[in-house]
């Protein structure tokens, strides 16, 4: 098995080794390069193109999620409770997700999955790899991203006509983490690169791009 997760690769544009700003408790985010949706608004226009970002295999990023939190433990710091898969588009490197979600699961980790498509569409597709995905996520938010439609009253949510799907039993719509407003998080990288994530006031949208292009992660 470890062979094979090597060998199953995709282009990484983003991963936030441990955020608050993109689903419940403590999370590892990973954003994808590459989307076939083209959406008016998309948050992250920079992530349509399938070339760019980093080309990166399961068992590394598996490894590495495994290793901040045998980490945290030692430094007795918050672990994290699952990861976020957003986009690009999830769905578009459905194997590569597939594997990692059904990964983390077996090691008591959660999984929520952002997608441009709604869930009809992606069951409707009858294809392997999504409804393996599907199989192994316990939060689906399905729908484009609409910018004339901000949601005020869901966390984490963009726009009003996005749905969440509790696939399993592991969260619950009535948990009051879902009735607290949206956050953002701005961190500095090792690299000298300003990284933001999370979503800003939709008054603020436009100030917050004009200001940090190209470097904005939703």
């Amino acid at each position: 098995m470890q062979d094979d997760l090597d060998k199953i690769t995709t282009r990484i544009s983003q991963t936030v080794s441990c955020t608050e700003a993109e689903g419940p408790g403590n999370r590892y985010a990973l954003w994808f390069q590459g989307c076939p949706l083209r959406c008016p608004s998309c948050c992250n226009p920079e992530y349509l193109s399938f070339q760019g970002g980093v080309l990166r295999s399961v068992s590394e990023i598996l490894q590495e999620i495994l290793e901040i939190n045998s980490a945290n433990k030692l430094t007795e710091k918050l672990t994290i409770e699952g990861i976020t898969l957003l986009g690009g588009e999830p769905f578009a490197h459905s194997q590569f997700a597939a594997h990692l979600a059904r990964e983390v699961q077996q090691h008591q980790l959660s999984v929520m999955v952002f997608t441009g498509y709604t869930r009809q569409q992606l069951e409707e597709q009858k294809d392997f790899w999504v409804d393996l995905l599907l199989t192994h996520t316990d939060i689906l938010v399905d729908g484009p991203y609409l910018r004339d439609y901000p949601d005020t009253q869901r966390r984490w949510i963009g726009s009003t006509n996005q749905q969440i799907h509790f696939l399993t039993d592991r969260y619950a719509p009535d948990d009051p983490c879902w009735q607290k407003r949206n956050t953002l998080e701005i961190r500095l990288s090792a690299e000298g690169q300003l990284v933001v994530n999370g979503f800003p006031d939709p008054n603020l949208s436009s100030l917050w791009r004009g200001k940090f292009e190209g470097k904005i992660k939703k």
